[in-house]
């Protein structure tokens, strides 16, 4: 149960006055909800800037395009004339050393005369510019009497908007949402908050919202860091409940004798990198505890995950149990089903592949195997999610691509059998502050070498005006017998648009090339996806075309030369992905980058790092750096929470004293009942982290 306390807080902004239901549609918008917000989505909106009315200039000294507050005299009015309201209503004004126009558009005469009566003195706060030589400022935030001007706050916050919503509506609701801030026993370390001087809880949201100097509203202040770091403890404690929920429901140890791997390992075409072996030796150790597993496998692209996966899962089934292997895309589930098939022959493992397009008799022949325990290892999508597929003893889940599925989708695989040991893969590096704040629940193998065998890539960064040239490098490449991707340009996230670049370039390359283009794209059905691949793979086609669905998994090692244009549009670990595809056979490998000139700060950053290095984990800080994480990690598509208040440009240097400080609480108080535990029970509600004390509950 939620305290009575957090209330006013979880109220609705209907509450506050001003809030009807059409302001309520805005705010809504503002604030990325789809129900009615509360005052505690308000509060969270924090300012990004501030007006500071203390600077009062005379007219002579002020700056034209600084927001200054002036005291003036009101000399004259010049209203719109008669039928032409479009001309501007001027207001003559001045003070011992120049003169001022205030101008309006659209204004009610009566109103303005009311608001500056010739003759008076009145103190007038905006933005100042110059035009036609003379000062002027238009549409002023705030004019006031002398009596005015002492409940005027001098530093004002300023607000991100949409749409409809001014500043000062804004503003006005934000503030009697600040008057509803309940005080709230402390939930932080007394030491910790004195060590690094940080306000309480209500403290630092009301000067967030009501500043008194410019710096109040700094980010790595006193008063956001204070927000920021409850935010990443709320956090972290929620990751230590779901890690300490999952360990608590007993596993049941499900490493087998190792007979089917040593079968794969000697199928192998390759040795095992060092990293690969200590990762199945760990995943092997995990599998064999009573504890649930619960692992993060991090490989940049081409370390050899697939196999790592395929010996986890022959150490549950030697058990006698089974493993499934879910992946984000069909093209990438058939990959990983090509990849593992002829290991499986070799090591007589039963395995079998299920996605959309498998239907009618063979679908249901192969649920009725897979419940009869007659399929060992079953491959697919989120298909494998639904209620009619049933394991007869599913022992372990593995999810590739991680950070495209949700806790929630994790925990839907391991309802499908009982104790269910679970191992993650990504093949985008996770720098690591993100892998503490959204994978804290993990324990982490990394693969840091790459195969043997693999190539370096030779990448360049080309002029899109040199197109032609690069269209020439292609065919000769092609005459050479060799093979060459072509990624389109991503255009935001419409699919549509990126098919019609994707389609027109098809059009333009096959009048040169002719029957040796091929088109790939993610709105073709399956088998015409599978029939374009594999046309590529055997040679029939040289030069294939594609949108970003080739970016993962997609295995051609007689591909040599990649082709991304506009690559200014793409992230970073997004154009690593796409290079990836290369390098993977004999011949020497290009990547070419065809960028639009002129290139903006981030898009050059971004180009160099390619240039330099092919190390995905420096890429994956990189891209932390230039995009943040909620880019970075897609979290702002896939549900899983971003931070609110916590940046972690800024703030990241805290997360591994919030991990700490939550291990510590767990250790000493695991059912908070402590005094402190109850009041962090209000931080995780605060933080919508409240499915974590539903957890504690659950025992």
């Amino acid at each position: 149960m939620r305290s009575s306390l957090l209330d006013p807080l979880f109220a609705t902004i209907t509450t506050l006055p001003g809030v009807g239901p059409k302001v309520e549609k805005l705010f809504r918008h503002l604030l990325g909800r789809d129900d009615v917000p509360r005052v505690l989505d308000l509060l969270f909106h924090l300012p990004t800037g501030i007006i500071d009315r203390r600077a009062r200039p005379k007219l002579r000294d002020v700056v034209p395009g600084s927001v200054a507050t002036v005291e003036v005299t009101i000399d004259r009015h010049r209203p719109s004339p008669p039928n032409r309201p479009r001309v501007p209503y001027l207001i003559y004004a001045s003070d011992e050393t120049s003169d001022l126009i205030i101008t309006y558009f659209h204004a009610k005469a009566d109103y303005l005369e009311k608001l500056f009566p010739v003759g008076e003195k009145r103190y007038v706060s905006g933005t100042t510019a110059l035009y036609d030589g003379m000062l002027q400022m238009v549409h002023p935030d705030r004019v006031v009497d002398e009596k005015g001007l002492a409940a005027l706050p001098m530093v004002e916050p300023v607000y991100p908007l949409t749409e409809g919503l001014g500043l000062n509506q804004v503003r006005k609701t934000t503030d009697a949402a600040a008057g509803k801030i309940p005080k709230l026993p402390e939930w932080q370390d007394a030491a910790w908050l004195a060590r690094n001087r940080l306000p309480p809880f209500d403290q630092a949201l009301t000067s967030l919202h009501r500043p008194q100097e410019p710096e109040d509203i700094a980010p790595q202040g006193p008063a956001w860091t204070r927000l920021a770091y409850d935010e990443l403890l709320a956090s972290q404690i929620a990751l230590t409940l779901l890690r300490t929920h999952l360990r608590r429901q007993s596993g049941r140890g499900s490493a087998g004798d190792g007979h089917v791997r040593k079968k794969i390992i000697a199928a192998l075409p390759y040795s095992l990198t060092l990293s690969q072996h200590k990762a199945i030796d760990a995943i092997v150790a995990d599998l064999g505890k009573p504890e649930r597993m619960l692992r993060m496998l991090q490989g940049d692209v081409g370390s050899g995950k697939t196999v790592i996966a395929l010996m986890a899962a022959a150490a549950a089934i030697e058990s006698g149990r089974q493993a499934a292997l879910m992946a984000p895309t069909e093209i990438l589930a058939r990959q990983h089903h090509k990849t593992i098939a002829p290991l499986a022959d070799a090591s007589g493992l039963r395995i079998a592949i299920l996605t959309g397009r498998e239907r009618g008799k063979e679908r249901a022949n192969i649920l009725a195997r897979l419940e009869n325990g007659a399929i060992d290892l079953l491959i697919g999508t989120h298909a494998l999610f639904q209620d009619e597929v049933a394991f007869k003893d599913l022992a372990l889940a593995i999810v590739d691509e991680q950070h495209r599925f949700g806790v929630h989708q994790r925990l839907a695989l391991t309802r499908k059998g009982e104790a269910v040991d679970i191992l993650v893969m990504t093949a985008t590096p996770i720098p690591r502050t993100l892998v503490l704040t959204y994978f804290g629940d993990m324990d982490i193998s990394e693969l840091r070498e790459k195969p043997a065998g693999r190539q370096p890539i030779d990448t360049r960064t080309i002029p899109l005006s040199r197109l032609e040239e690069m269209t020439d490098a292609v065919g000769r490449a092609i005459d050479e017998g060799g093979r060459v991707y072509w990624v389109c340009p991503l255009v935001e996230e419409s699919e549509v648009s990126d098919l019609a670049a994707a389609e027109d370039r098809f059009a333009l390359l096959k009048a040169r090339f002719g029957a040796r283009t091929g088109l790939v794209h993610g709105r073709m059905k399956g088998a015409d996806k599978d029939a374009a691949m594999e046309a590529f793979a055997n040679g029939e086609t040289r030069l294939l075309v594609a949108t970003t669905v080739i970016e993962v998994g997609v295995d051609v090692p007689e591909a040599t030369v990649m082709v991304i244009e506009h690559a200014e549009r793409f992230g970073l670990a997004q154009l690593h992905q796409l290079r990836g595809r290369i390098g993977r056979g004999e011949g020497r490998s290009t990547c070419l980058l065809l960028y639009k000139s002129p290139l903006g700060e981030t898009a050059k950053a971004r180009l160099a790092i390619m240039r330099e290095t092919e190390d995905g984990f420096r890429i994956a800080e990189e891209d932390l750096r230039l995009r943040g994480e909620g880019d970075v990690l897609g979290t702002r598509q896939s549900g899983m929470p971003g931070f609110r208040v916590a940046r972690l440009d800024v703030h990241g240097a805290l997360l591994p004293a919030a991990r700490d400080d939550a291990n510590l609480l767990f250790s000493r108080d695991p059912e908070l009942k402590s005094e402190r535990g109850q009041a962090i029970r209000h931080l995780l509600y605060l933080f919508e982290r409240d499915e974590a004390v539903r957890l504690i509950r659950a025992g």
